[in-house]
């Protein structure tokens, strides 16, 4: 058949995916759902989340079980199937990352920079006190965030807005994104390191925050208002 009997129209609509796959045997039917399911996670450049995969599988498929044959199968790969940012994503092994830096100069293969440590505290407790606005983050710090730090891990897409907040004006909250969870591996927000256990690995103390043990790079020295909704933009 010439490549040109087959070719789609341009006004015609895709063949439909054969997704129960009744002809097979069930061991067949299932090695094709794997391959499926790896396949377009391994396409996709962000997590790829259940209902997704849903559509390349038949309606009665576990896709948890699909999901744990295929990371038995990469159990001596370099990369694995991880669950992150409410989907799955493959993801080079942490084992390798410094084999990866020496030949790209990144780690991880996932081109994330090391966020500053003005920029790392104030991300932190966007995570652990979302939805929180720009004027409750100064206050806890004792010294102004300024608009400036906000706006960088905006366009990083790590933090959004979220909410307006209830306090006279409506000042816009802040929420971390998809995006947070995907570059710090996490599923969801439950997997943050409760307080305590950061404080007992002598990661944070919460006395320090408090009294405004911080660096001088969080404040931008405008002295502008408190947390007015000029300049913010809506989600």
């Amino acid at each position: 058949m010439s490549e040109a009997s087959t070719r789609r129209k341009p006004n015609e609509q895709p063949a439909l995916l054969d997704t129960e796959l009744e002809h097979l045997p069930p061991e067949l039917r299932w090695r094709e759902w794997m391959g499926r399911v790896e396949a377009v996670v391994f396409t996709a450049s962000e997590p790829v989340p259940r209902e997704v995969l849903a559509r390349v599988v038949g309606k009665n498929c576990n896709l948890e079980l699909i999901i744990d044959d295929i990371r038995a199968e990469l159990a001596g790969r370099p990369y694995e199937l991880v669950s992150v940012a409410g989907g799955w994503q493959h993801r080079t092994k942490k084992v390798f990352g410094d084999a990866i830096h020496a030949a790209f100069g990144t780690a991880a293969g996932e081109g994330a920079k090391e966020l500053p440590q003005a920029e790392a505290l104030v991300l932190m407790c966007i995570a652990y006190f979302q939805p929180i606005t720009r004027g409750e983050l100064s206050s806890f710090f004792g010294k102004e965030v300024s608009r400036d730090l906000i706006g960088m891990l905006r366009a990083q897409d790590l933090i959004a807005s979220g909410p307006r907040s209830p306090q006279p004006g409506a000042p816009y909250t802040y929420v971390t994104t998809k995006t947070f969870l995907s570059q710090f591996g996490l599923d969801t927000l439950r997997q943050l390191p409760d307080f305590e256990a950061l404080e007992d690995a002598g990661l944070l103390s919460k006395e320090k925050l408090l009294a405004g043990d911080i660096p001088a790079g969080l404040a931008s020295g405008e002295g502008d208002g408190e947390d007015d909704v000029v300049g913010d933009q809506a989600p």
